[in-house]
């Protein structure tokens, strides 16, 4: 009959997934191959699977029958005698495997194993250190250390190595989606997630991590947090997509960004990239969730403030980081009902854009012709002579190979009858303008006219995710813009991703004997920035205001108001236009308007309001083009204006709701 030990380590082998370079390496290295490594170290952020490597790995050296030495580096003392003391076995037994976890916590200890300690090591002796921080890279460019030490960063699982994971767990396979989506490929999550067990989960379509998963996860993947303030910026990082110091400064303007950031930036769990700090997807998450749960007020509170900020880049920011403030906008309300049914943040097909190369060409119309067919990559050719700077290319960002291509066509008014010949498509988006609203000189349409993915055709995708953020980034821009439109050949799937969204025109043009849906806004009628608000609405708790209001849409209905009040067109087109603050105004836009004015002027009453009129005035009122030009007028720092005008809409907005709930102005 199988020991204890034997039959723990059997179950370990039978769910271990994953880390085959690791195993293949450690064998090696145990066989005495000539070229194994003497030193292993690996390091990742918590929960991502260095302790159950370690065992795995101490199950395949006792397996030969070496001897076992393990060290937790939480209980080291920082006295080198006494860790020498502890593994002295290393140094006179050959043929001893040393295991060190936890090692970021006896760090201090790295300079001295390297130099002074690991040298001394008995004949066919192995090392292998695991922790959350990598080696000093003194030791990794040492020519000594190069050929003897095995450095490996640990990776999420894959989507399919997640996968296995939880089809050998009792999760039902309806609930393995939403799991795989919270967990981000960490083992520690998911394997927290399916021991939780069938009976707490609940509805499929309602489950959510519960606070026993949240607390041993925050434990595991995060650690201990210095302070409140760093609490905070972490709350920051787990919504924003990414999150630069810039962004920290705008939504916690009290607090010391630079060095919140720095902190930030040094966590094991996060990922610097180009556009700013990246948690790793378990960490955002669980740091979400747990907030979500804690304090569901400040999750909605620190969700607007980065929705506000988001859209005043949307107005302010230079024309090359336009659209990736509408992809961070997207993200932010990800878990919303729109959003979720056309968007997807997959990690697992990467990918950045470029402009159409010419040598790009072949490679695009051959992805046209085997995709959609011969008729279809005529039109692509006809497109791309006409306007190449509406194409956009693909690669994965992993590899650079081009897999994906789309293009946003610009169509002045009035149309060109070539155009209007040569794509029914097209003809059909112009068609539906004649009904809706003619398109006046000196306007023009846009129109996603391609989204060509081979791989994932026609289903949400990161090649989707980026060209609806460029086209939304477009047409916020572009003067004129009178409608947007998309175009999908997998019509009625669309019809039901986008309802809410975008209109269905109806039409259902040919190309080569495939037909395509067209979808259809009216930018005259709804400005970019209260389309983009509408998702952040599809979101929000059941109406429980007299006109249908939740509050926390009649907040945001506030808000845009008061963004659009120089914009008479768009300020008559905004939602408070519906509320009943406006139910009995004879003239509701102008009388709305002087409304709003008395309202603010109305903060002064408080001396505690003064400041926040103020920047309410300077900021809308005055005629100042930025934010920032407000601040300059009333000589105030940027960050103090920002907390001075946060102040003054949530002042703004309690004052004007307790008009809306009870009728009086």
């Amino acid at each position: 009959m199988a020991s204890v030990g034997e039959r723990l380590s059997s179950a370990r082998v039978q769910a271990f997934v994953g880390r085959d370079e690791e195993l293949e390496r450690f064998a090696d290295a145990l066989a005495g191959e000539a070229d194994a490594p003497f030193a292993f170290y690996v390091f990742g952020p918590g929960g991502i699977g260095k302790s159950t490597l370690l065992r795995r790995l101490a199950d395949q050296a006792r397996a030969v029958g070496r001897t076992i030495l393990d060290l937790d580096g939480r209980f080291v003392s920082r006295d080198p005698a006494d860790f020498e003391r502890e593994a002295a076995p290393f140094l006179k037994t050959p043929g001893t495997v040393l295991f060190v976890d936890s090692f970021e916590h006896c760090q201090w200890l790295e300079s001295w194993l390297w130099q002074r300690f690991l040298p001394r090591a008995a004949d066919d002796t192995l090392v292998v250190l695991a922790g959350r921080l990598a080696p000093h890279p003194q030791w990794t460019a040492d020519p000594a250390w190069t050929e003897i030490l095995h450095v490996h960063e640990l990776e999420p699982f894959s989507e399919e190595q997640a996968r296995s994971l939880l089809t050998t767990t009792q999760v039902l396979p309806g609930l393995r989606e939403r799991i795989l989506r919270f967990a981000g490929g960490n083992p520690l999550a998911l394997s927290l997630a399916a021991a939780a067990g069938t009976a707490d989960w609940g509805r499929e379509e309602t489950w959510a991590p519960s606070a026993d998963i949240l607390r041993p996860l925050l434990a595991g993947l995060i650690g201990e947090v210095p302070t409140a303030a760093h609490r905070r910026a972490l709350e920051v990082a787990a919504q924003a997509y990414s999150t630069s110091e810039e962004l920290l400064t705008a939504v916690l303007p009290d607090q010391d960004a630079h060095q919140l950031f720095t902190w930030l930036r040094e966590l094991p769990f996060m990922e610097s990239t180009h556009r700013g700090l990246h948690p790793h997807d378990a960490a955002r998450e669980t740091l979400a969730a747990d907030l979500r749960w804690r304090a569901p007020n400040a999750f909605e509170t620190m969700r607007q403030r980065l929705a506000e900020e988001y859209l005043r880049l949307l107005r302010e920011a230079p024309e090359e980081q336009v659209f990736t403030v509408t992809d961070e906008l997207f993200h932010l309300f990800r878990d919303g009902r729109i959003v979720a049914r056309t968007r997807t943040w997959s990690r697992e097909d990467e990918v950045h854009d470029r402009p159409l190369h010419p040598d790009d060409l072949d490679t695009v119309l051959r992805m046209a012709e085997e995709t959609e067919g011969p008729a279809s990559a005529e039109l692509v050719r006809y497109w791309a002579e006409r306007q190449p700077q509406a194409f956009s290319v693909y690669r994965l960002v992993t590899t650079g190979r081009v897999v994906a291509f789309t293009a946003r066509l610009a169509l002045a008014a009035p149309p060109d009858p070539e155009d209007l010949a040569a794509d029914p498509v097209v003809a059909a988006a112009w068609e539906y303008t004649e009904t809706a609203g003619p398109v006046r000189p000196g306007e023009h349409i846009g129109v996603s006219r391609f989204s060509v993915y081979p791989e994932r055709y026609q289903v949400p995708s990161r090649v989707i995710d980026l060209s609806s953020s460029r086209a939304q980034a477009e047409s916020a821009r572009a003067r004129g813009r009178a409608y947007g439109f998309a175009v999908w050949r997998d019509a009625e799937a669309w019809a039901e991703r986008v309802k809410g969204s975008l209109a269905d025109t109806g039409a259902r043009p040919l190309v080569g004997g495939d037909s395509y849906g067209v979808f259809a806004v009216d930018w005259r009628r709804t400005p970019v920035e209260t389309w983009l608000r509408h998702f952040i609405s599809a979101t929000a708790v059941p109406p429980s205001g007299p006109s249908g209001f939740s509050r926390a849409s009649f907040d945001q209905a506030v808000r845009e108001a008061l963004a659009h009040w120089r914009d008479a067109g768009a300020f008559a087109a905004c939602a408070l236009i519906r509320a009943r603050l406006a139910a009995d105004l004879a003239d509701p836009v102008p009388e709305l308007r002087e409304l709003l004015r008395r309202a603010v002027d109305g903060l002064a009453a408080d001396p505690r309001g003064v400041r926040a009129k103020e920047a309410l005035t300077a900021g809308y009122f005055s005629g100042a083009p930025t934010q920032e030009a407000a601040a300059r007028r009333l000589g105030l720092p940027y960050g103090t204006y920002r907390r001075h005008l946060r102040h003054g809409l949530d002042l703004l907005c309690e004052a004007l709701w307790e008009q809306e709930l009870h009728g009086s102005r």
